[in-house]
Order: C-alpha cells, then sequence, then structure tokens
C-alpha cells in the first residue's frame, strides 16, 4: 500500500508499506478522506510539541471497515471515523473516565503513525458509528468534537458572553458549539478574511480585529462593561493567551484548546482579584463525538461549509506547502482517496 510519511520537518515522501496484519481487537480501516489539521502543519513545520520523526501525519478520518474482530455493532462495509486517542484504560485519568488525557497517551498521527495511508489498523473501542454521514461530514467529525469538548470544560450557560481567540478551523467548530449552548459569540482574530467567514458561515455577530481594533474598549462595548466571562483560546499562540488573561470578567473561566511549547506569564493579582479559573481542555471524549454527530444530522451544524480546500492522496507531497500559503482563504483542506 502507499504511504506519505514526513520524514523530517519540510519533508514528505511516498513509499510502499506493508499492508497491516489483523490483529484481536483491532479493526481495519481503507482510507476515504483525510483532514488536514494544524497539528499536521505544526508538525511539517517543525513546532509540534511531543513529537518525533519520521511519522505518518493523519487522523481526521472517513473510513470503510475492511476487516475487523468484533462480534456485533460494526460491519465489514461500514463507514466509520475513529477517536484517535489511543489510550491504556489503566492509569487513574482511565479510571475516572478521562481518556483524553490518559496518562500513557498515544495520539494516532502525533505520537504514533497516523492515516495518511491507504489503510490503518485502529483499536476497536476507537471507532465512531459514522450513522449516514458523508465521508466529507465525518473528516470533520473529530475537530468539531475538539471545540465540542472546550465548551463542555468551560461549562457555558445560555446568554453569557464566551471569547473565542483563533478563528481557525478548532476555534470556528467552539465558536459553533459556543452557540449551540445558548451564548454569545465574540470572534477574535487577526485575519481578516476569516472573520468575515465566522459573520457570513457562523452568523458570529460581534467580530473583533486584534490588528484594527482596540480589543479591551471593544469587548467593553459589546458586554455592556462586563468582559466575557468565558475566554476561550484556541491559537496555541503564546502573544494571544498571555493578552488574553486581560479579557476576562471578574469570575470567569479561561480554557486552553490551543497548544504551544512556552511557558504561561500573566499577573498573579489581575488573576487573583477576579477569583478566575483556567483550565485546560484536551482532545475529547465519546460524548462529545456523539454530540458533533448528533449536532450536525439536526442541522444544527453545518461542516461542509468549512471546506475550502480539496486535494488528491497523490498531490499532497507536491502540494502541501501551497496550504500553507494559501492560509487566508484557507479554512479546512481535505485529502481525498481514490
Amino acid at each position: 500500500m502507499k504511504t506519505l510519511i514526513c520524514s523530517t520537518p519540510g519533508e514528505f515522501e511516498y513509499k510502499e508499506t506493508e499492508l497491516p496484519v489483523l490483529k484481536t481487537g483491532h479493526t481495519l480501516l481503507k482510507i476515504k478522506a483525510i483532514g488536514i489539521c494544524g497539528t499536521d502543519y505544526h508538525a511539517y513545520k517543525g513546532v509540534q510539541p511531543f513529537f518525533i520523526y519520521p511519522r505518518i501525519l493523519g487522523h481526521e478520518i472517513a473510513a470503510e471497515i475492511v476487516e475487523t474482530t468484533l462480534t456485533s455493532e460494526f460491519s465489514v462495509g461500514e463507514k466509520v471515523t475513529i477517536s484517535p486517542y489511543f489510550y491504556c484504560g489503566n492509569c487513574i485519568a482511565c479510571r475516572n473516565g478521562k481518556t483524553n488525557c490518559c496518562e500513557t497517551m498515544k495520539v494516532c498521527g502525533v505520537h504514533i503513525d497516523g492515516a495518511m495511508s491507504e489503510y490503518i489498523l485502529v483499536p476497536d473501542y476507537s471507532l465512531i458509528n459514522g450513522e449516514g454521514l458523508t465521508e466529507d461530514e465525518l473528516v470533520l467529525v473529530e475537530p468539531l468534537a475538539i471545540g465540542a469538548h472546550g465548551i463542555s470544560r468551560a461549562n457555558v450557560r445560555k446568554g453569557e458572553y464566551v471569547l473565542i481567540v483563533g478563528a481557525g478551523p478548532i476555534g470556528l467548530g467552539t465558536m459553533d458549539f459556543a452557540r449551540i449552548a445558548g451564548a454569545e459569540v465574540i470572534a477574535l482574530d487577526t485575519n481578516t478574511q476569516r472573520l468575515e467567514f465566522c459573520r457570513d458561515k457562523l452568523g458570529v455577530k460581534h467580530i473583533i480585529n486584534a490588528v484594527s481594533d482596540d480589543v479591551v474598549e471593544q469587548l467593553k462595548l459589546i458586554t455592556n462593561g462586563d468582559m466575557p466571562t468565558v475566554v476561550i483560546d484556541c491559537t496555541g499562540n503564546l502573544k494571544a493567551i498571555n493578552n488574553a488573561f486581560q479579557y476576562m470578567a471578574h469570575g470567569a473561566r479561561f480554557v486552553l484548546i490551543g497548544l504551544q511549547k512556552q511557558e504561561i506569564s500573566f499577573s498573579h493579582p489581575e488573576f487573583h482579584k477576579r477569583e478566575a479559573t483556567l483550565m485546560s481542555s484536551r482532545n475529547a471524549l465519546p460524548a462529545d463525538f456523539k454530540h458533533v454527530i448528533s449536532c450536525i444530522k439536526n442541522g444544527k451544524i453545518k461542516p461542509l461549509d468549512y471546506i475550502t480546500h480539496k486535494l488528491n492522496f497523490q498531490e499532497v507531497k507536491d502540494k502541501f506547502d501551497s496550504l500553507i500559503d494559501a492560509e487566508d482563504g484557507l479554512v479546512k483542506a481535505v485529502v481525498v482517496f481514490d
């Protein structure tokens, strides 16, 4: 089978590799489509934390079951996606139902080889029933689940102002699920086209350009002086994260979905006087995947609006740099397999 390997930062190569052999507790999938995410771009550019080369990228997938050891629920030929967070099941996080932050987590395409290949073998427990969704919809389920989990972590309440920092695909999904939770959503980014996408496609009423606008003054104006009670970073940018501490209302929650390598710095007195809460949001849980699929099926979210670029698996090596260069017009790129 043909496999695309990121051998070093900035370098892809196609290789012929052996077809995975089915083993107990696992399912063999034929890849139909893969979404390219921020992790893939960061890995390619050499800035992804916890990353070792060479690596096969790809974890946002639409696939078809080829062979399985499962005796019920799933069958050969069925369309599925996966929860790409492979966990141990034994550590304290797993025992407490937080398999999304397992102590020995192996994220497909990050810590172990991923799905940028014609076939992949995955643990049975990772399978997510496609429930009739199209391949294009299925590749969006996992990134949308990231946003859904962040909103769950923040315990967003109806009517409160939620500031989402970063209008990339994860930020957009987070905005959608904040809206579904009943929040007044505020989008903050430096990219005018992304902010227009938030307004035109997602119906976000409040957009702020971090370059041209006075962010604090705009937030005061939008929230009638209160400031947002929830701030969620989806950039993974240190400057954006550090700046966002000043955007919180008293009693606010600050959730970090984005990830970066350095130390966060903020004023303890300013944070303390607000009795603020700082928390991370890592990956997603099975309940988040179910919520995403339900919202897609019920028309509450339109994942196909996110897809702006498509390319064939054979083209990835030659066209990946152009995707990075096309950032202004890029929301989500999807790789399709013949």
